[in-house]
C-alpha cells in the first residue's frame, strides 16, 4: 500500500501545492482542514480517492490525532495573518504547532515539515512573529529532527500580496504601502512545495531553511514591478510609520468594539510592527541551494497570473499593438 501524509492546512495557499505534489509522487494525502467541504477542489490533485480532505481542529488533541493515525509523515501549513474568533496567535501558531509535534510523535511518525516564517523570533515586538518561533520550538522539543521551512513573502496565482495590490491599482491613482523601504525576498509557492516534498521524503537533512527568492527588492521596487507587469501608472505613496500605527489602532479598535461583526483585513497594528524588519534571507542560514532547488523568478511568473487586473485583461497587449499600428 502507497505511504500517506497529512498535511494540516493542505488547501491553503502553500498546502495545496504540497498536496498537489505529494500526490504526484504517488502518496495518498490527508487534508485536514476546518471546513472540508470548502476543500474539495484538492481530490482531482490524485486518482479517485487518493487525495482526502478531512476534518480538524488544531487546537483539540483528539481531533489532531484521528488526521494523523496512520500516517508515515506530517506536514504543518497552519498559520494566520491576523487573530479572528479562537484563532489566535498563540493558540495557532504556537500551541497548534507543539500539539501537532508531540502527537506525531507519540504516533511514532518518523517525518514532520513546518512552514513557518522568516522572522520567526522569540523576543519579536510582533506577536506573529513570536509565536512563529514557540511553534518551532515546541516542534523541535518533540521531533528535533523535523524540517523547518521559513519563506519570506510567498507569490502566486492565489497569493495575498500581489493580487491584493493590483486590485487597489482599479479604485484608486494612489498605492499606499507602509514600509516603502522595507526589504523582501520574495518566494514562488511552488517552489515552497518542492521543499516541503523533499522533506516528506527524507531528502533533506533535518533544521530550519530560509526561503527566498533570486531578487531582494524594497516594498516600493516590488510594487512598481508589479505596475510593470498590470500596465498601470499609479503613485506610490509611502505611508509614514506612525500614521500606519494610528490607522491600524482604529481598525483594530472597530474589531473590537463590534465583537469581531468588523474583521481587520487590512491593516493590524502587529502587522505595521513586522513592517518595521527587512524579510529576507539570513546570512549563512540553509536555503533552497541545500535543498538543489533553483526559485524561480517573479518575472517568470508574475504575468501568469496577474494579467487580469491589465486595463484589457487578457486583450491589453493586442490593443497596444494595434494602437501602435494605427501611429
Amino acid at each position: 500500500m502507497s505511504k500517506m501524509v497529512t498535511i494540516y492546512g493542505g488547501s491553503g495557499f502553500v498546502g495545496r501545492y504540497i498536496a498537489r505534489r505529494m500526490a504526484n509522487q504517488g502518496w495518498r494525502v490527508r487534508v485536514a482542514v476546518r471546513r472540508p467541504n470548502e476543500a474539495m477542489f484538492v481530490k482531482p490533485y490524485g486518482v479517485v480517492g487518493q487525495v482526502e480532505p478531512v476534518f480538524c481542529n488544531i487546537r483539540d488533541d483528539e481531533s489532531v490525532a484521528l488526521a494523523m493515525r496512520g500516517a508515515d509523515a506530517v506536514v504543518n501549513c497552519v498559520g494566520i495573518l491576523n487573530e479572528l474568533g479562537k484563532n489566535a496567535f498563540d493558540t495557532v501558531q504556537a500551541e497548534g504547532a507543539e500539539r501537532i509535534a508531540r502527537i506525531a510523535a507519540d504516533q511514532g511518525i518518523a517525518r514532520l515539515v513546518l512552514v513557518s516564517a522568516i522572522g520567526a523570533d522569540d523576543g519579536s515586538d510582533s506577536e506573529y512573529a513570536r509565536t512563529k518561533a514557540q511553534g518551532e520550538q515546541g516542534v523541535l522539543a518533540h521531533m528535533p529532527d523535523a524540517v523547518i521551512l521559513r519563506p519570506s513573502v510567498v507569490f502566486g496565482t492565489e497569493d495575498q500580496f500581489f493580487n491584493r495590490f493590483a486590485g487597489l491599482t482599479r479604485l484608486s491613482p494612489l498605492l499606499p504601502v507602509v514600509g516603502a523601504d522595507t526589504r523582501f525576498q520574495p518566494v514562488y509557492v511552488d517552489d515552497i512545495a518542492q521543499a516541503a516534498v523533499k522533506g516528506v521524503l527524507g531528502e533533506a537533512a533535518p533544521g530550519i531553511y530560509e526561503l527566498g527568492g533570486p531578487e531582494v527588492k524594497t516594498f516600493r521596487a516590488l510594487m512598481q514591478q508589479m505596475l510593470g507587469v498590470i500596465h498601470r501608472r499609479r503613485i506610490i505613496v509611502g505611508m509614514p510609520f506612525w500614521a500606519a500605527r494610528i490607522m491600524a489602532g482604529v481598525l483594530d479598535i472597530a474589531k473590537f468594539v463590534s465583537f469581531q461583526l468588523f474583521p481587520n483585513h487590512i491593516l493590524t497594528r502587529d502587522q505595521v510592527v513586522n513592517l518595521r524588519r527587512d524579510n529576507v534571507v539570513s546570512e549563512g542560514q540553509k536555503g533552497f541551494a541545500d535543498l538543489g532547488i533553483e526559485p524561480a523568478t517573479m518575472e517568470s511568473v508574475l504575468p501568469e497570473y496577474l494579467w487580469k487586473f491589465r486595463p484589457a485583461g487578457q486583450y491589453d497587449d493586442i490593443q497596444n499593438s494595434a494602437r501602435n499600428m494605427r501611429v
